[in-house]
C-alpha cells in the first residue's frame, strides 16, 4: 500500500499501528542531522545541499533522502519524493518534501 508523508513536527512515542511507527521512524531519520547521534555518527540526514541552487538541492535531497531511508528503515520502500512550494515558499527558496512510501508485503 502506498502512504503520502510530509516532515511535519508531530512525535508520537507509542504508535498505535506499525504503518504510524514506519512514519514515525522516515520523519525521525529526515529530521536527524548526520553527525549528532552519539554512537551512531552515520545516523539522520546531512543538510549540506541547502545553500545550493534549488534544483540542484531538490535533486541531491532527494537522493540522500532515497539513500537515508533504505538503510535506516527497509520496511518502507521510496517510491518518489516531489517538493511544494508555495508562492511564499518560492520566494525564499523554502521548498517541503512530500515523500510517497509503499510498505506492505510486497515491498522487495
Amino acid at each position: 500500500m502506498k502512504y503520502r508523508l510530509t516532515l511535519d513536527k508531530n512525535v508520537d512515542f507509542s504508535p498505535a499501528a506499525e504503518v504510524e511507527e514506519i512514519f514515525q521512524n522516515v520523519r525521525t531519520i529526515l529530521t536527524t542531522t548526520k553527525g549528532t547521534v552519539p554512537l551512531l555518527r552515520d545516523f539522520g540526514f546531512s543538510f549540506e545541499h541547502l545553500d545550493k541552487p534549488i534544483h540542484l538541492a531538490q535533486s541531491l535531497t532527494r537522493t540522500e533522502m532515497i539513500e537515508a531511508i533504505e538503510r535506516w528503515e527497509p520496511r518502507a520502500k521510496v517510491e518518489k519524493i516531489e517538493f511544494e512550494e508555495s508562492a511564499e515558499d518560492a520566494m525564499s527558496g523554502l521548498s517541503r518534501p512530500v515523500i510517497t512510501l509503499s510498505i506492505g508485503e510486497n515491498n522487495e
